[in-house]
């Protein structure tokens, strides 16, 4: 009897051993399935968007679609700058309704003067953009007073321009505070409408020291680098959740020749307001989603890696 049990016994392993080899087969056959199926779309998507961004590369400006910005509510931080000033004035006379936020306030009444006498409707607040408090309450005035926002220009920013050791701890907190965390509450004062709307357009003016530390600018390109981050997390968020009509564009120039940087010395002429922002103007009329100044840059930069 403890023979003929023991033979059961083993009979009964064996075939569980067998049910098991079977199941494991069945498991790693599904597993190496759905692994293919989406190696094989993460392939697909990266020839579709390849061949996209080479397309739209290739094509000649005037024969890409371009939207219109008549009537548009364009709010620009650091409206008073040199750069600033550009964006204005192309907006203004591509007749957006130009909103200016900049905490000198002084300089940006001249701005607002330059385009009143061509003719241009102009609103101004002085806004620090480091004070949240002070981003919605402005935020809500422009709502009453001016309309609803269409498109949101992230352009405020400051430089301190010192060696690592050499930086004050109170500008490092300050070029934070400008550069990267005043977008969170632009963002999360305007996006709201823009979502109920089902359109509208964010974009982000960050820097190619962003992408490539430099010189001199371990705060400058530590908040560069995260408002690349933020811009590129927020698109991503808002496409997963099928919200299409969010356009949203950051452009990546190299040092520009605003006074910012006065006193360095690169390696290549520096960029001028008006070409940054005639550049920015056409992004945001095209859609586009990832700029760089020079173009080449976005080519040459992943050689870093």
């Amino acid at each position: 009897m403890v023979l003929l049990f023991i033979r059961h016994l083993d009979i009964a392993i064996k075939k569980h051993e067998i049910m098991s080899v079977i199941e494991w087969i069945k498991r790693t056959t599904l597993i190496a399935i759905a692994i293919s199926l989406e190696v094989a779309v993460m392939l697909w998507l990266m020839f579709y968007f390849f061949t996209e961004t080479l397309i739209l590369t290739l094509t000649p400006t005037f024969m890409r679609t371009q939207k219109s910005l008549r009537g548009k509510v364009v709010v620009l931080t650091g409206g008073a700058g040199g750069v600033g000033q550009e964006l204005a004035l192309r907006l203004a006379r591509a007749n957006a309704k130009v909103v200016l936020w900049d905490i000198n306030e002084e300089a940006m009444v001249k701005v607002k003067d330059n385009l009143e006498k061509e003719g241009h409707q102009v609103y101004c607040y002085t806004v620090d953009v480091t004070d949240r408090k002070n981003v919605y309450k402005n935020a809500d005035l422009v709502k009453q007073e001016v309309g609803v926002v269409d498109i949101l220009i992230n352009n405020a920013g400051i430089v301190c321009g010192n060696t690592f050791l050499d930086i004050p701890d109170y500008m490092i907190e300050k070029t934070f505070q400008v550069n990267i965390l005043s977008n969170y509450w632009t963002v999360k004062a305007f996006l709201p409408d823009m979502l109920r709307k089902g359109k509208g357009h964010i974009v982000t003016v960050s820097s190619l020291t962003g992408m490539l530390g430099t010189y001199k600018c371990t705060d400058y390109s530590a908040t560069k680098h995260a408002t690349i981050g933020f811009h590129e997390s927020l698109h991503t968020e808002l496409k997963t959740h099928g919200h299409r009509g969010i356009s949203m564009t950051i452009v990546c120039p190299y040092f520009i020749n605003t006074g910012m940087f006065a006193g360095c010395k690169p390696n290549m002429p520096m960029l001028t307001p008006r070409e940054v922002s005639k550049r920015i103007i056409t992004a945001i009329k095209q859609n586009e989603v990832y700029v760089t100044m020079p173009t080449w840059a976005r080519f040459v930069l992943p050689l870093k890696q």
